[in-house]
């Protein structure tokens, strides 16, 4: 028996296979330091809310993806687990140009979360429509959960004190979940909202969905770019930042200081 045969297994998948990456844990470190920096106003402090914001962005990414892989595996996909994607390491969730450089371009530009990473799933070992759209719920699901995390250590803690730059960027980071708890959530061909219902299409309708899920992103940017959608969009996302008592002029200030090139 080799080292390799008696190495320790869950299921069948080695325990490595189920490790946190080091760029997860350098990401988490990096959230932790410059939240630290941003804190005690050490340093640049522009610089450090943008270091707090996207790295807590991409960790927020990472564990989005986690949830569905998480989710497809106790459905029966064990495949993720051989593919990486229980390890939370954000470069094995897709093209680090188009699922990471690109939504955080997004969310310096534009304030948005975009959707990002991928994770690949075996439908075929998935039995039953339930579990095929709780995997797509997952991530989405994931968003909401950091949202309302964010938004409750805010509204706990900020009336305590401390400096408005460390509160900006933690309204920012909840913004940014609202706003991808939204999109992901929009029943857009290849999205996960729209891999929630396509299950359950009839067969017409799931060849005309599979035809267009390739273009989701355009589809999303096309939506979006139509002046009376994405005014919906916005009007939704500012209506629930409201609801859950998120200050609009917080996470503009955040918005500001990530953009330290201005400043």
């Amino acid at each position: 028996m080799t080292s390799r045969d008696a190495e320790p297994s869950v299921l069948g998948v080695p325990r490595a296979a189920l490790r946190p990456s080091p760029v997860f844990l350098a990401l988490v470190a990096l959230l932790a330091t410059s939240a630290v920096l941003t804190w005690h106003g050490i340093g640049n402090v522009r610089l450090a809310v943008f270091g707090f914001v996207v790295s807590g962005w991409l960790v927020s990414l990472c564990l989005h993806e986690y949830a569905h892989a998480v989710v497809a595996y106790r459905a029966g996909d064990r495949s993720v687990a051989h593919r990486g994607y229980l390890t939370l390491n954000p470069l094995k969730y897709s093209h680090p140009l188009l699922s990471i450089a690109l939504p955080v371009a997004v969310v310096l530009l534009g304030g948005i979360g975009l959707p990002g990473g991928a994770v690949w799933v075996d439908r075929h070992a998935i039995p039953g429509r339930l579990r095929h759209t709780l995997v797509s719920l997952a991530g989405p699901a994931t968003n909401v959960l950091f949202a309302l995390v964010l938004v409750a250590v805010l509204r706990l803690g900020s009336p305590g004190g401390g400096p408005v730059e460390f509160w900006a960027a933690v309204a920012l980071l909840a913004f940014l979940q609202i706003t991808a708890s939204v999109l992901n959530l929009l029943p857009v061909p290849g999205l996960d909202g729209g891999n929630m219902i396509q299950p359950w299409l009839n067969p017409q309708w799931r060849r005309m969905y599979d035809l267009f899920a390739p273009y989701g992103f355009i589809l999303l940017f096309a939506l979006l770019w139509n002046p009376r959608i994405g005014g919906w969009f916005f009007d939704a996302v500012f209506a629930i930042g409201g609801l859950l008592g998120l200050p609009p002029w917080l996470y503009v200030t955040g918005l500001e200081l990530i953009r330290f090139w201005q400043g």
